[in-house]
């Protein structure tokens, strides 16, 4: 079967326990998940749930109206690559010793549109965001120059290039339904 890079978007109520709950749909379905994010959303007590998974379409929907179910998820939605603009923030801890002894490494940060953030005589610090690919060059080139001491990745953030937004439309209209019925 093709497996393609899916991302999926949730948006819950900002509750113990619900990360755990779409995990373990995953685990279920012996799905690995490739990146996940959770963060506040741009509306209020609703946090952003952002997981890549490599999956067939078939077995991606099913894990999204699973996901969906939990009382506490309040919509999502699964995305391939040309609907969404996604992004990674990366941090690299370098050796300064082998940073000042070699310029191609800080030509290779500054090729790659790293921003040096903190130097001191035992490390330096470089930040990078763009694309997760770019993101991932960046890393393969400092360990090439043996140089990298530790490396962490924010794992991908996303938003739609939809013109709508699903989730502000669903809590208008489950609030008109409420002032309808009350």
């Amino acid at each position: 079967m093709q497996q393609t890079l899916y991302t999926l978007i949730i948006f819950s109520e900002n509750l113990a326990g619900v990360l755990n709950q779409i995990t373990n749909v995953f685990t279920r379905r012996q799905l690995n998940i490739e990146s996940l994010n959770v963060s506040a959303s741009g509306i209020e007590k609703v946090h952003r749930y952002t997981i890549t998974c490599y999956s067939d379409e078939a077995t991606i929907r099913t894990v999204t109206k699973q996901i969906e179910k939990k009382i506490d998820v309040l919509q999502a939605q699964y995305f391939t690559g040309k609907e969404i603009f996604v992004m990674e923030q990366a941090l690299y801890k370098i050796a300064t010793a082998k940073l000042l002894e070699n310029k191609n490494i800080s030509k290779a940060i500054r090729l790659h549109e790293g921003k040096i953030v903190e130097v001191n005589p035992t490390y330096s610090i470089v930040c990078k965001e763009g694309m997760p690919e770019e993101v991932l060059e960046l890393y393969r080139k400092l360990k090439q120059h043996d140089c990298l001491l530790q490396y962490v990745s924010s794992g991908t953030i996303a938003v739609t290039k939809s013109h709508r937004e699903r989730l502000s439309e669903f809590l208008e209209l489950r609030e008109e339904e409420y002032r309808l019925t009350h």
